[in-house]
């Protein structure tokens, strides 16, 4: 999870950004925190999809195969 202060501080560059603009090193700043946000989300992203069983309305475990196995390689479930 991303620091609440990074978070924080990207909200300040993109309104800054659309009010006045930024200089060359806050541009810098502001690329460098989106490619962390980005990576942070993916890798949640990805352990949600990995981790996700799916039931039909009858209760049968409707999984994909693809996620199963990827769910035995880390032994799960």
């Amino acid at each position: 999870m991303l620091s609440s202060d990074k978070l924080t501080r990207i909200n300040e560059l993109s309104k800054k950004s659309k009010s006045e603009g930024l200089t060359a090193d806050e541009k810098i700043e502001q690329a460098s925190l989106r490619q962390e946000y980005l990576k942070v989300f993916r890798s949640s992203m990805k352990n949600t999809v990995e981790t996700v069983r799916i039931f039909d309305p009858e209760g049968n475990e409707v999984t994909p195969q693809k996620i199963k196995d990827i769910q035995n390689r880390k032994n799960m479930h």
